[in-house]
């Protein structure tokens, strides 16, 4: 990230996402996991990388930022804004995004008895490394 500039890229590699759910037992977890690297959610697949780009950072106020970017997941590209906290170099925040915006229907199993909500709440924290910048 380079906020002087106004500039951030991040891609996260799908295959690597977790279910880290602690209210699931462990063979729910797996089967939610399973369903949502499959091709029914986030076909890790045929979409490996999930991106976002700015295309404006602004100072909301004292140590809080605003980012507005777009996000692509699942081979969708949609408008998203972030507010994050700034503090010695690690960006923390969250935003929601509805999977069906991005072409993707919640992860259901058991024949319904666990269900994703469609909303889900993205937290990040992200420490940047003096020197690392673009990589």
């Amino acid at each position: 990230m380079d906020t002087a500039a106004g500039q951030l890229r991040l891609a996260v590699d799908s295959r690597q996402m977790r279910v880290l759910d602690p209210q699931l037992s462990s063979d729910k977890r797996q089967q939610v996991q399973e369903r949502m690297l499959g091709p029914e959610v986030l076909d890790s697949i045929r979409f490996p990388e999930i991106t976002f780009e700015s295309t404006h950072v602004g100072q909301e106020h004292e140590g809080r930022i605003r980012v507005d970017g777009l996000l692509s997941l699942h081979g969708v590209t949609k408008p998203v804004s972030v507010l994050a906290q700034v503090e010695n170099g690690r960006y923390t925040g969250r935003f929601a995004l509805k999977q069906r915006d991005f072409g993707i229907t919640p992860v259901s199993i058991a024949g319904g008895a666990v269900k994703v909500k469609d909303e889900l709440t993205i937290e990040f924290d992200i420490l940047t490394v003096p020197g690392e910048k673009g990589k």
